[in-house]
């Protein structure tokens, strides 16, 4: 008789039934991953209050438990307790315990989208996102990752790419685009060019692109066509996401990070480009390093950046009133707050729609939509999610905008929700299908 495979508790029944003797296991756990500056963050935070105003879940609940202060404040009882002092716990502070470890996991999984606010936000600099992702960290260890995100985690690790894309399936998108690209434009010479050596640039997409939405992925390729881009996809590494940084699991960013970088040495390419992607930006262009303790004898850009060049250097064309209506622009916080592409996606927008309408308040201090730090892929939380999304509801209200724009698909998504959610009745889309709409023929 076959053996009937195990079901695999959900995380609510993990959550349930945590070992007591996991505990030091875990105290241990977050002993070796606190750093320097986050040992001084912990040590540092007076308890002011102003991080409260910034927190997006914070302005639509008014509970205490999602004030930023409040959430470092779990990790910092257990810091100070087991591992501050030469491991002699201080009196008062409370040890690590099941009621504990359920608060972690509520607050620093439902209740942060490691948006940043907070951090440009505190009076003492603290960058309470990463310390935040620490905690994630421990309750991994724990394996207490909530199962929509361990499920995406767990594609990603066994297939290359977070949606489980096998290199078949991507080798044929991108062939059929390619032909619907040659008859859409009448153009023999545009490609979805595939593991190209030597090109200029490898250029990495969000899974999503290919399985959902393949027209950001052909507004890339029209772009990159006119403006005479030589460039490539990879057959065998695509994915500019990084889930792992959700989780904390450095050494599993790692490894889904140095996937790009193996595809960009086997085709001889100095230049990454990623698609519009917030945290596949900030992952790759600011965290792999360290992760891999690289040398940086490579380029990591946005494709907004290759895009903006192009328009200064009059590479490319766009003509405003092929997009009429009004359009406003979303900054993805990973991106903009977190990574420090800020200017081009305006630069982009003023060139191709007719009118551009700045969201209150933008750039790094734009509060959250609320789909970053994994939500999306966290049913436990979507409830939650949607309803602190109605500060992102409010200020798209306040514009008067027909359009929303956004560069990142997790805030697209996200976007897309609450605009069903709070009945906006806008149009969604990204940076570069409304760059595309508006791509007038070369010249000559």
């Amino acid at each position: 008789m076959p053996e009937i495979p195990m079901r695999k508790r959900t995380w609510a029944e993990r959550l349930e039934d945590l070992p007591p003797r996991n505990f030091k296991a875990a105290i241990q756990t977050l002993a070796d991953i606190i750093d320097t500056p986050s040992a001084d963050g912990l040590e540092s935070c007076v308890r002011c209050g102003l991080c409260a105003e910034s927190c997006h879940y914070f302005l639509d609940d008014r509970d205490l438990r999602s004030v930023p202060a409040y959430k470092l404040n779990l990790i910092i009882r257990i810091f100070r307790r087991q591992i501050a002092g030469a491991g002699r716990p201080r009196r008062g502070a409370p040890g690590l315990s099941a009621a504990a470890i359920r608060e972690w996991a509520d607050a620093l999984y439902g209740r942060c989208t490691l948006c940043g606010r907070c951090m440009v936000n505190c009076t003492m600099g603290i960058r309470i996102p990463s310390i935040i992702r620490k905690g994630r960290a421990v309750l991994a260890s724990l394996g207490l990752v909530p199962d929509g995100l361990d499920s995406t985690l767990a594609t990603a690790r066994e297939t290359g790419n977070n949606m489980g894309i096998t290199r078949e399936d991507w080798m044929e998108t991108a062939a059929w685009l390619e032909e619907d690209l040659r008859t859409e434009t009448s153009d023999l010479r545009i490609r979805m060019p595939m593991d190209a050596a030597g090109a200029d640039f490898l250029y990495a997409v969000n899974p999503r692109e290919p399985k959902f939405y393949p027209l950001t992925l052909t507004a890339a390729a029209k772009l990159f066509h006119a403006a005479g881009r030589s460039w490539t996809l990879s057959s065998h590494a695509f994915d500019v996401t990084n889930y792992a940084y959700f989780v904390g699991d450095d050494a599993l960013a790692a490894r889904f990070a140095s996937r790009l970088r193996e595809a960009m040495d086997a085709l001889n390419i100095k230049t990454l480009v990623l698609s519009e992607c917030g945290h596949g930006f900030a992952s790759n262009r600011w965290e792999a390093a360290s992760w891999l303790a690289e040398k940086l004898d490579r380029e990591v850009k946005s494709v907004l950046e290759i895009v903006a060049e192009d328009l200064r250097a009059g590479r490319i064309r766009l003509d405003p009133d092929r997009n009429p209506k009004t359009v406003t622009l979303h900054d993805p916080c990973q991106l903009v707050r977190m990574g420090g592409i800020i200017e081009e996606q305006r630069e982009i927008l003023r060139h191709c729609v007719r009118r551009f309408v700045e969201m209150t308040p933008n750039r790094k201090d734009n509060y959250c939509c609320g789909g970053g730090g994994g939500q999306l892929s966290m049913s436990e939380f979507a409830a939650r999610r949607k309803s602190a999304g109605r500060i992102k509801a409010a200020q798209i209200a306040r514009t008067e905008a027909q359009v929303v724009a956004s560069p990142c698909h997790n805030c697209l998504d996200q976007l897309a929700d609450i605009n069903k959610h709070y009945r906006l009745g806008v149009e969604i889309k990204s940076v570069l299908e409304l760059a595309a709409e508006a791509l007038l023929p070369p010249q000559g």
